[in-house]
């Protein structure tokens, strides 16, 4: 069996590892290098955790993510991922640090409540009285993007897949099961799996329905002296609490303290606005004051654009037609399944059951 990739993000990563191990002969093409610094994929690190809210699919899930992980880990020789666990903040009734919460006691899984004086005597760059209360899980942690990217770019080349960087793909032909390449070379297999992330309306724009293209950005922060020991022995931070739907990820192995924000972004294409605007880590970070303490003693290292795409529930995409299928995760979210996705697809293609493996994707039971 032949199959193209066509985009080297975390989800074309690891379809192509899950295939070459199981002896699929595979190409897996990206329009830039691997790892590429544009793509969802290429930021310093992502969150993995347990806690999904409403979403309780997804959180019923991540245990195979787990496995799928832990699997790779021995192929590459190399644990990358941090198991700092994660934090959730609420800041007023019902705000998503507290859906949080209700979803991971409702599933039953082991998760410490504190208040908030508690919370902030634990983590002192914490506000006490801008917080209800705190909960600590174990079950999370710190993917490292960067170092996955590279050990696993790689493992596929020892492993005999035909890796091509910098090579665009203009157009899909599902029925041919071809793609065709801007230096006007067509190839051809059994199966072509795209997953091409924000740029995969510019091969299918008639997902527009189906998919949204949003640009973002993070902020990398530099902390005050006295709280950097704290930050880095600190755990990912799920949820702020309040509005802003604000993220943390700790300084750990080698990376920075990034903060993030989904109220932080607005529609663009892919590769439009890629250039940090001016002051636009400081509005990044200032949506963290509540619940950071003394904010403004936090300086701005760096700020890292960002292209998704995004289902209108948030929920994953796959769609399969003749030769081709499309597969899309939600936001920065996909990126803890990034292993799994891999194995399932895989699982399909062999099994000739790729709806079992949308069904398992979309997570909706």
């Amino acid at each position: 069996m032949k199959v193209i990739v066509v985009g080297a993000g975390i989800s074309g990563l690891s379809t192509a590892w899950a295939l070459a191990k199981r002896g699929v002969q595979v190409t897996l093409l990206e329009q830039g290098p691997v790892p590429n610094p544009l793509s969802a994929s290429g930021d310093q690190h992502r969150i993995i955790r347990r806690a999904y809210g409403g979403q309780g699919g997804y959180q019923r899930r991540i245990g195979a993510a787990f496995d799928a992980w832990a699997e790779m880990w021995d192929d590459l020789g190399a644990k990358h991922l941090v198991d700092t666990g994660f934090l959730l903040l609420s800041q007023t009734a019902g705000d998503e640090g507290e859906e949080y919460l209700t979803g991971l006691k409702e599933g039953g899984y082991a998760v410490e409540e504190m208040s908030a004086s508690e919370t902030a005597g634990r983590y002192p760059f914490i506000d006490a009285s801008t917080i209800r209360f705190g909960a600590f899980s174990s079950e999370g942690g710190v993917l490292l993007c960067q170092k996955i990217a590279a050990d696993l770019r790689d493992w596929l080349v020892r492993s005999g897949v035909d890796m091509r960087e910098h090579t665009w793909v203009s157009a899909v032909d599902a029925s041919a099961g071809s793609v065709t390449l801007e230096s006007g070379g067509v190839l051809s297999a059994d199966h072509v799996v795209v997953t091409a992330g924000a740029w995969t309306l510019g091969l299918f724009p008639g997902l527009a329905t189906d998919l949204t293209t949003y640009r973002t950005a993070v902020a990398y922060l530099t902390p005050p002296e006295d709280l950097r020991p704290h930050w880095e022995n600190g755990p990912c931070i799920l949820d702020v609490g309040g509005t802003v739907d604000g993220y943390v990820l700790p300084p750990v192995a080698g990376t920075g303290l990034k903060v993030g924000a989904g109220v932080h972004k607005r529609t663009s294409g892919p590769n439009e606005g890629r250039v940090p605007e001016e002051g636009e880590g400081i509005t990044i970070r200032n949506l963290f004051a509540p619940p950071f303490a003394r904010i403004d003693e936090y300086g701005i290292a760096d700020v890292v654009t960002c292209a998704y795409t995004f289902t209108s529930d948030e929920h994953f995409f796959m769609r399969s037609e003749d030769r081709l299928s499309v597969v899309s995760a939600c936001s920065g979210h996909g990126y803890k399944f990034g292993a799994v996705v891999g194995r399932k697809i895989a699982e399909g293609l062999l099994a000739k059951d790729l709806e079992a493996a949308r069904v398992w994707l979309e997570a909706r039971d």
